[in-house]
């Protein structure tokens, strides 16, 4: 379990390096909330386990973004709001962001900038010349280049945040976004990851594809 005082520091250096150059409040309350929202009881994926992983696969790719602070921001609200049966988690945890940061003293582009990232999750579709949206989408979706037993606990987790869906529901859901994921032209835009993450992923999605469907 990742341990919340790391996180806290981590929450700290993002937001501090975001700020305008006034400052603002104590930035514990605001990675209290968030922590504690990734520790909700229907999560068994997006928890503080994946929110360090997207952390940390950030710290690899920084070099590839314009803001990677930004990008970091945006990470720590991706999932923020997160409820399994509902459709749109992204947009409410954007505009978590957008209250958050505004309070927190982040000036508004920024802000803004933060809010246009978390909204990216949805699709993990950034355009060409998005070099902030490539990072954070490349490091949300790295769970997919995972050895074989990380991407079947991975599998496992998920299955477990939809335990309310009856087994051919899922499968024919999980098979749609599968398919979405491979009709992609790549899953990874920075250069890291297309390199080093591509050809596991799309293998792992493929078998996983193949296993549903069978």
């Amino acid at each position: 379990m990742p341990e919340p005082r790391t996180l806290r520091v981590r929450f700290r250096q993002a937001l501090e390096a975001a700020r305008a150059p006034e400052g603002g409040p104590d930035p514990v309350p605001y990675a209290d909330n968030l922590i504690t929202r990734w520790q909700e009881p229907q999560r068994h994926y997006h928890t503080l386990t994946h929110l360090t992983a997207v952390l940390d696969h950030i710290d690899v790719l920084e070099e590839y973004a314009d803001a990677p602070d930004l990008v970091r921001l945006a990470a720590w609200f991706h999932d923020a709001v997160y409820l399994p049966d509902r459709s749109e988690n992204e947009e409410r945890s954007a505009r978590l962001a957008e209250r958050a940061l505004a309070e927190a003293g982040v000036p508004e582009a920024r802000t803004a900038e933060v809010a246009r990232l978390v909204r990216l999750t949805a699709g993990h579709a950034p355009a060409d010349d998005d070099r902030n949206g490539q990072v954070l989408c490349d490091a949300d979706l790295a769970i997919l280049a995972s050895p074989p037993s990380a991407y079947a606990a991975y599998t496992a987790a998920v299955r477990e945040e939809y335990g309310f869906v009856p087994s051919e529901a899922f499968r024919a859901g999980r098979s749609a976004v599968l398919r979405d994921l491979l009709a992609l032209p790549r899953l990874y835009r920075t250069p890291y990851g297309a390199e080093h993450w591509e050809a596991t992923a799309r293998y792992n999605v493929t078998s996983e594809l193949e296993i549903l469907s069978s």
